[in-house]
């Protein structure tokens, strides 16, 4: 899974510079990511978490490497596996928690939960519930910056199950028609639902898909946070250049079922725990931190206590916040619409 297989390449300069506490950072995001899905999913066993429940554990070199590579001022919108962008985008842990609770304190006053959650104060636009159904939202959105003039992108992100998707295609083709600024982030990690990729797809290196529609396409190593933030970056500049759209596919693999409530029948136990021994983006960057940048466990080890912190505040925070109550049902249904005073009849000009 090393490496980027399409003829476009990219550079890998590795850490191109960062600093020690750059990556530590990176670190911190990610071990961050990892224990709020892993708390989320045992508030789900106690019931305080309802519904659907999608967790991320296993690809969160994706999300925190994009992210670096990203200004804060462009957008990302993804589908349902979405907990892990609001928190590198920098949504408070307890407010992501809170609307996993369904608590008026959270990011969506508890009302859109985890298949729904956005910031548009940090131009995180949500994930969606339909797969592929944002694709076309975030090529209006590309649209919309290209139209005003907006030194932005889009990063769209979604599974490899949406490349079967017909408004894939379509999206894909208006972007790549236009030379509009949006970057296509696959997270192809081998399954759509309970379904292996070879069986839905006939072609299974996604990244062909996006040089099909003209469009500059690489695959990439989604375990390797470093490999991730300099494709991203790579692939964002070139878009945000002006030389339209750009697809990356991540390989990834995620550790735990589709969603909370999947027995993954479809997959030998085995294969997962080889998986988890080989890939976890957490433990390769804790030891290429330990062995190329001089960290040591017992810096590491101060960042768990503080994400552990962190996590037990999220929940104790959503634990106490409250619910919303039935009159919110008629709340935030529609946009206010804009009124402007009518002139008298026979004023004058």
């Amino acid at each position: 899974m090393g490496g980027i297989t399409s003829s476009n390449s990219l550079p890998n300069t590795r850490t191109a510079g960062l600093s020690k506490d750059e990556l530590l950072e990176l670190y911190r995001q990610m071990y961050l990511i990892r224990r709020f899905e892993e708390k989320s999913a045992e508030m789900y066993a106690y019931d305080k978490i309802a519904g659907f429940l999608h967790l991320y554990i296993g690809e969160e070199a994706i999300a925190v490497g994009a992210n670096a590579a990203l200004r804060p001022d462009d957008d990302i919108i993804t589908h349902y596996r979405d907990h892990a962008w609001p928190l590198v985008r920098g949504t408070d842990p307890g407010a992501v928690m809170a609307e996993l609770f369904g608590k008026v304190t959270g990011t969506s006053k508890g009302k859109g939960g985890s298949m729904h959650l956005a910031d548009a104060k940090r131009h995180f636009w949500g994930g969606y519930a339909i797969v592929a159904g944002h694709l076309p939202l975030a090529v209006g959105m590309a649209l919309a910056h290209q139209y005003q003039g907006r030194d932005r992108i889009v990063l769209c992100v979604f599974g490899d199950g949406a490349t079967n998707n017909g408004v894939f295609h379509e999206s894909l083709n208006l972007a790549a028609l236009w030379k509009l600024p949006v970057l296509f982030l696959c997270e192809n990690n081998l399954y759509g639902m309970g379904t292996a990729i070879e069986r839905a797809s006939s072609i299974t290196e996604l990244y062909k898909k996006g040089e099909a529609h003209g469009m500059r396409s690489a695959r990439i190593d989604g375990q390797d946070v470093l490999v991730v933030r300099e494709a991203v970056h790579e692939l964002a500049e070139y878009v945000r250049a002006g030389n339209g759209p750009a697809f990356l596919e991540a390989m990834t693999y995620r550790f735990v079922g589709h969603s909370a409530a999947d027995p993954q029948l479809y997959r030998d136990r085995a294969e997962v725990r080889e998986k988890r021994r080989t890939l976890d983006p957490i433990t390769l960057f804790a030891h290429y931190l330990q062995e190329q940048a001089a960290v040591s466990a017992e810096e590491l080890e101060t960042i768990h206590r503080q994400v552990e912190q962190v996590v037990e505040e999220a929940v104790r925070f959503a634990e106490e916040s409250p619910v919303p109550g039935p009159e919110v049902l008629y709340e935030d249904v529609y946009a206010a619409p804009v009124v402007k005073p009518r002139e008298p009849v026979g004023a004058s000009v």
